[in-house]
């Protein structure tokens, strides 16, 4: 997105005419059918897979760290897996047939696109690092630089896989298969909320027993934080925004390259920062969010940077592409 000024990048900005065609070709409500199915597979089918990959844990590796794992968190990785499996029935139902219907044409990969992409989700929050530092909302952990350089590139490599399963999932599948059934804009709003709820998963303790249905009694108990204490605001309006921000990249720039730098970008400090920094007593976490980053006020201002800049990028990408 940044670097439009090519012909093949102000090739890839969709004119009105085209969105128009997309979604005529689209409007038969199929991919929306096969939204709603595949996120009923995802939700019921993660958490009855949960019980058996957490007592398949303890079988194989008993008293180790893995199998300390609480079931939240094998719960939030069945639903993942489910969600990975299903993904390939999800988007031929939703009509997509080649790598180009989810904005990745292997053939043409524009790496300056994620570069630039990376730089500005990077550096979003490492705004929001550096102000929360410097005025006290957080104060630095002690951490040896071996220490910070490990994690660094661990955060590095976490950030660019998961940035490019999530868009290719929820920007790429879902928004772009929603695109086909209704509007662009409430496609947008649609995967953004989806992509928010899947995000928004509460770690509760573990229950006293897990049974087969363990699962599925748990995920209410998950979803339950946005009714916590700026867990539905700021927390959820910032994931949300954060979902339209990368949907929006997408939307203007044809592909998910740009999305996918911004996403790694955000997803490196979400990783880094609760390892670089500790909970200073007597702040409020709402305004300066937790070790998560992204669960505060601060963050929400950043994340309106970062939806400015990419709606001006566009803007003056389409004025480039038409001459004016």
């Amino acid at each position: 997105m940044v670097g439009s000024r090519s012909t093949a990048d102000r090739a890839s900005i969709p004119n009105s005419s085209h969105v128009t065609r997309s979604s005529e070709n689209g409007r038969t409500g199929r991919p929306l059918l096969a939204l709603v199915l595949f996120l009923i597979a995802v939700f019921i089918g993660g958490a009855l897979l949960a019980p058996w990959l957490y007592h398949a844990l303890q079988a194989v590796a008993p008293g180790t760290k893995l199998a300390r794992t609480s079931f939240a968190r094998v719960v939030n990785r069945s639903l993942l897996l489910v969600a990975l499996v299903g993904v390939p029935f999800y988007v031929r139902a939703s009509g997509i047939r080649r790598w180009a219907d989810v904005g990745l044409d292997p053939r043409a990969i524009r790496w300056r696109r994620v570069a630039a992409g990376f730089a500005l989700g990077f550096v979003s929050l490492a705004a929001v690092c550096g102000v929360a530092l410097a005025a006290g909302g957080r104060a630095l952990s002690p951490r040896t630089p071996g220490q910070l350089a490990g994690h660094f590139a661990g955060a590095l490599a976490t950030a660019l896989a998961v940035a490019v399963i999530e868009e290719l999932l929820f920007r790429g599948a879902i928004f772009g298969g929603l695109r086909r059934a209704m509007p662009w804009g409430a496609a947008l709003v649609a995967s953004s909320a989806i992509y928010a709820i899947v995000h928004f998963m509460a770690r509760p303790a573990n229950p006293p027993q897990i049974g087969w249905l363990s699962g599925l009694r748990v995920l209410p108990t998950m979803l339950g934080g946005m009714a916590q204490s700026g867990g539905l605001v700021p927390a959820f309006l910032n994931l949300t925004l954060a979902g339209c921000v990368l949907a929006l990249a997408y939307h203007f720039t044809g592909d998910i390259l740009t999305s996918i730098g911004i996403h790694a970008g955000w997803i490196f400090w979400l990783k880094f920062y609760g390892y670089l920094t500790k909970a200073v007593p007597g702040v409020d976490p709402v305004f300066w969010g937790t070790r998560k980053l992204v669960d505060g006020w601060l963050a929400f201002v950043a994340l309106v940077v970062v939806l400015g800049a990419v709606l001006l990028i566009a803007r003056r990408g389409r004025s480039r592409a038409t001459g004016s």
